[in-house]
């Protein structure tokens, strides 16, 4: 009996498993092309009030932003490819500031600003080349209700007060409830009615969930033409029907 040790091949199945090529970049892509872009907002500006209510602290995450820059807010769908957003923002222009980044059920939310508007709009260009879109493949916002209240009860007005998140609405002002899809359209909407009448107060903007929700109140006058200039600034935008 021979002791001469044979020799060791290795299986043909190793070799052929071990030569396949790890498909991880390819899958990757395919992630990045099935993010929907749903909202694409660049506001200039920021007007005091709407920053002193996107600063706070239930809402700004990040770095707040300040009266007189710049803002860029982004909603795509699923939720989880924000995440793919923000890194495209920040990646490519570090010195933009991310002041909101959300997942929520369905939908991710980014807000980025600074000081100079061409870093903000460098950064959106990042975002739409990133995931292969175009600013006119958001979706158009759509006015569901409108109503302007003249001189609010003292009782309704404690109750509104209740639920606010910016600054208080006074008994005997006038009242404008706005609601809109998608719901981040409530913040160019805001911001677009302070510019318009600096003498309204922000009550309430919600700019999150299923539909956007604004609340102003001041005098009549000033009201209806904060509520003009919604209808604007809405109606210009372009993008895809709902």
């Amino acid at each position: 009996m021979s002791n001469t040790p044979r020799p060791v091949s290795t299986p043909t199945r190793s070799r052929s498993r071990a030569a396949k090529p790890v498909p991880a970049a390819a899958g990757e892509s395919e992630g990045r092309r099935s993010a929907e872009l749903r909202v694409y907002l660049l506001i200039e500006n920021l007007r005091r009030q709407f920053t002193a209510a996107m600063a706070a602290p239930t809402r700004a995450r990040g770095y707040p932003p300040y009266e007189g820059q710049h803002a860029l807010i982004v909603e795509v769908a699923p939720g989880l490819a924000i995440e793919r957003v923000i890194d495209l923002a920040l990646r490519s222009v570090p010195s933009v500031e991310p002041g909101i980044l959300f997942v929520e059920r369905q939908f991710g939310v980014l807000e980025v600003h600074g000081s100079s508007l061409e870093d903000v709009r460098r950064a959106g260009r990042a975002i739409l080349d990133g995931i292969g879109a175009s600013p006119a493949d958001q979706l158009k916002p759509r006015v569901l209700y409108t109503d302007v209240i003249e001189d609010i009860t003292d009782q309704h007005a404690v109750l509104v007060n209740r639920n606010r998140q910016a600054s208080m609405v006074l008994p005997g002002e006038t009242l404008l409830v706005c609601e809109m899809t998608p719901a981040l359209f409530a913040t160019v909407a805001a911001n677009e009615a302070e510019k318009a009448a600096p003498d309204i107060t922000l009550v309430d903007v919600q700019m999150i969930g299923s539909a956007g929700r604004l609340y102003l109140s001041g005098p009549a006058e000033s009201v209806r033409t904060a509520r003009d200039a919604i209808t604007r600034v809405l109606s210009a935008v372009e993008g895809r029907d709902q």
